[in-house]
């Protein structure tokens, strides 16, 4: 089994409710360990929209990393999502951000996440679950990547 930490985000329909059936969909398939508070997020990139609520999620997985990525792609199409251009609204948004230690760049997916640590909006939740993982790459935990992210964007836990 793997460790694997995924990035969720939806900032159309009921937030909540994409979420947590993105966390369901996802214990088909694996044994979810860890899941962080919800926390919304000012949108980054193309501003013109809702606010995302976004979680970070920890789970054991026997699938491979391409076969992770394949059921999160299937859970955002069940869930609504439409690529129409980039950073657009989205109901669902799933993002495998770490396979144990794996460091993989194919042309379909990149591990670990390639500007995670650009981006409050999921350094925020994954310190929440998992601040002493180290990233294999940058050889910095989460905790200090959230610290030091120079992301200015809004980021609030929500009780």
């Amino acid at each position: 089994m793997t460790t694997a930490y995924i990035s969720a985000g939806s900032n159309l329909g009921d937030r909540k409710e994409n979420l947590a059936l993105a966390v369901k969909h996802l214990a088909e398939e694996n044994s979810v360990i860890r899941i962080s508070s919800y926390f919304e997020t000012e949108p980054v990139g193309y501003l013109d929209q809702p606010w995302f609520l976004n979680i970070a999620i920890g789970l054991e997985t026997s699938l491979s990393p391409l076969e992770l990525l394949h059921q999160c792609q299937g859970i955002e199409a069940s869930g609504g999502r439409v690529r129409s251009f980039p950073n657009a609204p989205r109901a669902l948004d799933l993002d495998i951000l770490f396979f144990d230690a794996l460091v993989m760049n194919k042309p379909e997916l990149v591990i670990p996440h390639p500007r995670m640590q650009e981006r409050k909006f999921v350094l925020g939740p994954l310190a929440e679950i998992a601040p002493d993982f180290v990233h294999p790459g940058l050889k910095k935990t989460i905790r200090s990547l959230f610290e030091d992210c120079p992301d200015t964007s809004v980021i609030r836990l929500i009780k």
